[in-house]
């Protein structure tokens, strides 16, 4: 008794599965529409039918295959048949060309969502560079704000200069007499009045 849990082995199948490579046989239907869309094959078919039509009637009647009298229906029936099989190869083609169409059309909105996300990260960088940009010091700002640095280290060492020259001259020059001071101060009628006071 047969195990119907376990898939039939390939040794067990007495008919073959394949059927024809659908890439090969996608080709070949393409090939034969494309054949059948174009003016040569237009010229062709046209001269088999004249030829064909022109041998049932001029020809002998011993050498004619096909009546004139019954409307040439083995003519008749050769175009059905290659119009029934046309038909088919042509939808086959079509299906294929569809095919290649979605694919195409798949890649080329996968195409335009990574430009358009490439896109948007440019654009949000620029706009981070061009914050960053006026942020940045510029020349004349660097400028300006170097000659204020400068303008203030001159004052300093000015300051420091004249607070040394200041220690400088009380540390060089001797203690004033008092005595000199005030006479200094004094002036000359004090003076005199001073000299008389100590004459009497």
């Amino acid at each position: 008794m047969r195990d119907l849990d376990k898939p039939l082995g390939t040794r067990g199948r007495r008919i073959s599965l394949r059927g024809p490579n659908p890439d090969a046989f996608g080709q070949w239907t393409e090939g034969i529409a494309r054949f059948m869309g174009t003016p040569q094959f237009l010229l062709w078919m046209s001269l088999f039918c004249v030829l064909w039509l022109g041998w049932n009637t001029w020809a002998p009647e011993d050498w004619r295959f096909d009546s004139a009298a019954l409307g040439f229906t083995a003519l008749t029936l050769m175009l059905s048949l290659q119009a029934s099989y046309a038909a088919p190869l042509l939808l086959l083609a079509q299906n294929r060309q569809d095919d290649r169409d979605r694919v195409s059309l798949r890649e080329d909105r996968d195409r335009a969502e990574r430009n358009l996300a490439d896109t948007e990260y440019l654009t949000r960088e620029i706009a981070g560079l061009r914050l960053a940009v006026q942020d940045t010091a510029t020349r004349d700002f660097v400028r300006s704000e170097l000659r204020s640095v400068v303008e203030d280290l001159t004052d300093d060492l000015r300051d420091s200069l004249l607070q040394e020259l200041r220690q400088q001259q009380r540390d060089t020059v001797p203690e004033p007499d008092t005595t000199t001071d005030t006479l200094a101060r004094l002036t000359d009628e004090q003076i005199a009045e001073r000299a008389g006071k100590r004459d009497h």
